[in-house]
C-alpha cells in the first residue's frame, strides 16, 4: 500500500477490524497488514511484576509522564539496527496522537527520556504499539503505569500483538484470532477514558492494580 493510500481513518478502522500495519524497514515506502492467527494480549486483571521492581517503582528512581513526548518515544522504538516504524508510519501515528487516538507514557530519569511505550484507544480496547527501554526496568516501569491507566479508565482489552518473552513474565498471553476477535467487539463496544487518572499519578495507586512475584 503507498503513501496516498494510508490514512490516519484507514488506520483506525483497520485496528477496529483486529489488523495492523508494518512496514518492512525503515526506509520502506509500503506497508503490509498483519492479522496474526495467534494474538498476543495482556490481561489487565493478570498484569504482574516483581518484587524488586515493585520496591524501584516506590523508590522513585524514575518520574513518569502521560503524552508529554509522543513522537520522542516513537522514535526511541524506531531507534534499533531494523525497525518496522517507517517515515509513513510515524508521520500517520502521530496524526492519530494529535487527533487523541493515539497516546505514551514516558520514563524519564532527570531531563532524560530513558523509557516509554505508545499505542492507539479506541472504545475500550488499546492497541500496544511498542515500547523501548534506554535504562534497567524502563520499559516495564512503562507498562506498569499504562496497565494502571488503563485500568482506571475502564479498559478492558491491552493488545500486545505478539508475545515476547518479555511480556509473558509480566503476565502476557497467547490467544486465537477468533477469541481476539470476540475480545475486541467487546472492548470496542465499552466507554473508556485513558486520561480519567491524573497524568503523574501516585505511585501507590500504580502498584495496587498489579500482582507482585518474587
Amino acid at each position: 500500500m503507498t503513501d496516498r493510500a494510508l490514512t490516519s481513518t484507514l488506520l483506525l478502522q483497520a485496528y477496529a477490524r483486529g489488523i495492523f500495519p508494518m512496514a518492512e524497514s525503515r526506509d520502506d515506502d509500503a506497508v503490509f497488514w498483519v492479522d496474526p492467527h495467534l494474538r498476543g494480549v495482556l490481561p489487565l486483571e493478570a498484569f504482574h511484576i516483581s518484587r524488586r521492581l515493585a520496591r524501584r517503582i516506590r523508590r522513585g528512581d524514575f518520574r513518569v509522564t502521560v503524552d508529554r513526548a509522543f513522537e520522542d518515544v516513537v522514535r526511541g522504538c524506531a531507534d534499533r539496527d531494523t525497525t518496522w516504524i517507517s517515515d509513513q508510519i510515524f508521520r500517520l501515528y502521530t496524526e492519530l496522537h494529535e487527533a487523541g487516538h493515539a497516546h505514551s507514557v514516558e520514563v524519564w530519569e532527570g531531563e532524560e527520556l530513558v523509557g516509554g511505550v505508545y499505542g492507539v484507544a479506541i472504545g475500550g480496547a488499546f492497541f500496544g504499539e511498542s515500547m523501548f527501554s534506554r535504562r534497567t526496568d524502563a520499559s516495564k516501569v512503562a507498562l506498569a503505569y499504562l496497565v494502571s491507566r488503563l485500568r482506571e479508565g475502564g479498559f478492558t482489552l491491552l493488545d500486545t500483538q505478539f508475545l515476547t518473552e518479555h511480556l509473558a513474565s509480566l503476565g502476557g498471553q497467547e490467544i486465537t484470532r477468533a477469541e481476539y476477535r470476540r475480545a475486541l467487539a467487546a472492548a470496542l463496544e465499552r466507554p473508556a477514558d485513558f486520561m480519567a487518572q491524573p497524568p503523574e499519578p501516585d505511585v501507590a495507586s500504580v502498584l495496587q492494580r498489579s500482582t507482585h512475584t518474587s
